[in-house]
């Protein structure tokens, strides 16, 4: 008997009754096994990749693992082309290799900084008197020498935003200068100044802020070229104070310019009244670091950068080299090293338990059951499988996570990103960072629940955005779009119209049930409707909890349970599979396990709004605080990183563009 698999990823499916919903199934199944044969798959079946695809962007797997791989034990992974989730769909498709639309997953880009733009300072002249320009009332702070006259020859570039808060400013003759005091800068322009040149303490350049205090010049004394330098200064330094503000309150980068797998709607940031409260100020620099956020995990994260620049390079950092994996009775060595490397970062209470190890070792080579035991227990401690196995998320760990140097960085980007979020996450959230694999709960204002979870593969990224958590379905089905209906199991059916009959799924035309067999599937399918009822195979578990989005992303249970055993747990197709997907679903509902439990036991399939929606983080930091405030550091595991970075160099350098 010829067996044949397929691996699919199912859109939202618009013609269910949950239409709206941002929704993405993954469909996994054996072709042509009659129901009698599949009990003898069960249990290879439950360990496949079951999650979503990001269909609504029109992002979809390109690698499968299918049930045949896991049988013969191949870890290949089969390159596979998804169609569109909404395609057009051809009116008739007469032949079975008839073209099918396909999309690409979402790109990376070349990061473009906002542009940047000269200051109208034509707006600074008298609306009266055509050509003049508008003198200093005798109201003003600046001393008749420093005539407002000449930040009409003034030339300075800036983002649009800020050109356009310089341009209403220095516009109302009304407004007095800020920076000058008299024919000198004034010690408010020094304070601010003071306070852009420590913008790496808030993770910003200060390079992207740096403004020169015009010097006298000997050679020629004439007090007009002092003038033109002082109002050059001025309108170059409220440029950089608007800047400043504007980046450490929403970030310098603009996320949607980095990659399609970012959303976010960019903060608009009020820069109208800054000069004014910048002059009206008792204290300037304490106004303008006011405007950095000030939240509980930004703040710890401005702490740590603060400490690691104190500490500086580390010198004795302990190298562990290995290309492959490490398991008990091998021989390496790295041993010594690796046992240096416990007894450096080993808790006190691991190393007085492993005493006798530790004292006994004299730098053998052999992996023995003793240095085994004190792995393991060095694993498990950290929150590693503890199986004695030793690869490189173990290593990481034993050499006290990143370099001072890689931190650095990392908690720079963490910053940036952390602006792109409310500066306030709320007193009740959920918050998934990816490259924890990990989701926590908060209420009043505190982590009540936290749980392991498996997240896209880098091939199938999840995607960094927030929303709000609406529903919570039981029993959930499996509804097929148009797209997976024509681009998988088309060619399939043409041969076999009645294997759907048999797979126990669901099949309507025009709202009507009809027997897989009867359609015509050589004919249009724009009026055909295929869905799997909730079942013990069901790909999704017992439940899923939506927050409706573009890209198609929730959270759900898994007959998978044995990936959340392992360290790397980017396993699936883009949502998030939750090791307790009852925990959270009671936590969302505000409702207890067992009630949770009972909704499941009816077998029905039905949902449950939540009582209030809840915020929900769908993350990505590199490092960030734990509950306790300590910042943890993770593994980059799509990447991401280095594309902010580059994204910092290309703004750093278009702003000091010379004119």
């Amino acid at each position: 008997m010829r067996l044949a698999f397929c691996h699919v990823t199912l859109a939202p499916d618009e013609t269910s009754s949950e239409a709206g919903h941002a929704r993405d199934f993954e469909y996994s199944m054996t072709l042509g096994l009659d129901k009698s044969m599949t009990f003898l798959l069960k249990g290879a079946a439950s360990a496949l990749a079951l999650s979503c695809g990001m269909a609504a962007m029109g992002v979809t797997p390109a690698h499968a693992y299918t049930l045949m791989d896991m049988i013969r034990g191949d870890q290949a992974r089969t390159q596979r082309t998804i169609v569109n989730p909404r395609p057009s769909v051809p009116a008739v498709l007469s032949a079975p290799d008839a073209p099918l639309p396909k999309v690409s997953s979402p790109q990376y880009y070349t990061y473009k900084p906002d542009a940047m733009r000269f200051v109208d300072t034509g707006k600074f002249t008298d609306p009266v008197v055509t050509g003049a320009v508008a003198n200093v009332s005798a109201t003003t702070e600046v001393e008749p020498s420093v005539q407002r006259r000449f930040l009409i020859e003034a030339k300075v570039r800036a983002p649009a935003a800020v050109a356009q808060a310089l341009e209403s400013y220095y516009g109302d003759v009304k407004n007095p200068l800020v920076w000058l005091s008299g024919t000198d800068v004034s010690d408010r322009a020094k304070a601010a100044m003071d306070v852009l040149a420590d913008a790496a303490s808030v993770g910003l350049d200060p390079a992207d802020y740096a403004v020169q205090v015009p010097s006298d010049d000997p050679a020629n004394p004439d007090p007009a070229n002092r003038d033109r330098a002082l109002t050059q200064f001025e309108l170059e330094l409220s440029a950089k104070v608007l800047a400043y503000v504007q980046d450490t309150v929403r970030g310098r980068v603009d996320p949607n310019k980095l990659s399609g797998y970012h959303d976010f709607k960019r903060k608009d940031v009020n820069l109208a009244p800054v000069l004014k409260l910048a002059r009206m100020s008792p204290d300037t620099a304490a106004y303008l670091r006011s405007r950095t956020p000030d939240g509980p995990q930004f703040v710890a994260l401005r702490d740590e950068l603060t400490k690691l620049r104190a500490e500086g390079a580390e010198d004795d950092r302990i190298s562990i080299t290995l290309t492959g994996l490490l398991r008990p009775g091998d021989n390496s060595s790295e041993i010594p090293s690796i046992v240096k490397a416990i007894d450096k970062h080993g808790s006190a209470a691991l190393k007085a338990e492993h005493a006798t190890t530790l004292a006994a070792y004299a730098g053998s080579t052999d992996y023995s059951p003793e240095i085994v035991s004190l792995v393991e227990g060095f694993q498990k401690e950290h929150g590693l499988k503890p199986d004695g196995v030793v690869g490189q998320a173990t290593v990481r760990v034993m050499l006290g996570g990143d370099s001072n140097a890689s931190k650095l960085e990392k908690l720079i980007v963490a910053m940036e990103q952390a602006r792109w979020l409310p500066a306030d996450l709320g007193s009740r959230y959920v918050f998934i960072n990816q490259p924890a694999y990990m989701v926590y709960y908060h209420n009043d204002n505190k982590e009540q629940l936290s749980m392991r979870v498996v997240i896209g593969q880098p091939s199938h990224q999840t995607f960094f955005f927030q929303d709000q958590i609406e529903t919570v379905e039981f029993n959930p089905f499996w509804g097929v779009p148009q797209s997976i209906i024509i681009n998988e199991m088309l060619p399939r059916l043409r041969s076999d119209p009645s294997y759907l009959d048999r797979m126990g799924y669901e099949v309507a035309v025009g709202g009507r049930a009809v027997p897989s067999s009867s359609v015509d599937w050589y004919g249009s399918t724009t009026n055909v409707s295929v869905r799997q009822p909730p079942s013990d195979d069901n790909a999704l578990g017992e439940l899923k909890i939506l927050f409706p989005n573009a890209h198609a992303i929730y959270m759900h249970d898994t007959p998978s349970k044995s990936f959340f055993k392992r360290d790397m747990r980017a396993l699936s197709h883009g949502c998030v599979r939750l090791a307790e997907p009852r925990a959270m679903a009671a936590a969302v509902l505000n409702t207890t396990v067992d009630q949770i439990g009972k909704e499941i036991a009816t077998g029905k399939n039905h949902a449950q709004q939540v009582p209030q929606k809840i915020p929900v983080y769908v993350a990505y930091f590199t490092a960030w605080p734990n509950k306790d405030g300590v910042v943890q550091y993770f593994d980059d595991v799509y990447g991401r990183d280095a594309y902010v970075k580059k994204a910092f160099d290309a703004t750093t350098k278009a702003r000091g563009a010379q004119i």
